[in-house]
């Protein structure tokens, strides 16, 4: 029986979109991250509103950030 190697990327380009694609779902995911720690402080420093308001960010940034890094493929 013969070991054969794993596929390789055909190009550079590929494995760049990949790590585009990294970071972007990264930066969403500090978006998030950051908007929570928002509005946990806002919620405990006494502007239950405005954490209320800033909490709101959280779902709305991961959505966002799914359906921009998604490739724009449909499922039709």
């Amino acid at each position: 029986m013969a070991i054969t190697a794993l596929p390789q990327p055909e190009s550079k380009q590929v494995a760049g979109l990949i790590d585009h694609v990294t970071l972007s779902k990264l930066f969403f995911l500090i978006a998030a991250g950051l908007s929570l720690a928002l509005s946990m402080a806002l919620w405990f420093g006494g502007n239950k509103e405005q954490g209320l308001f800033v909490g709101l960010w959280v779902p709305s940034a991961l959505s966002l950030g799914t359906l921009l890094t998604s490739g724009g493929s449909t499922n039709d």
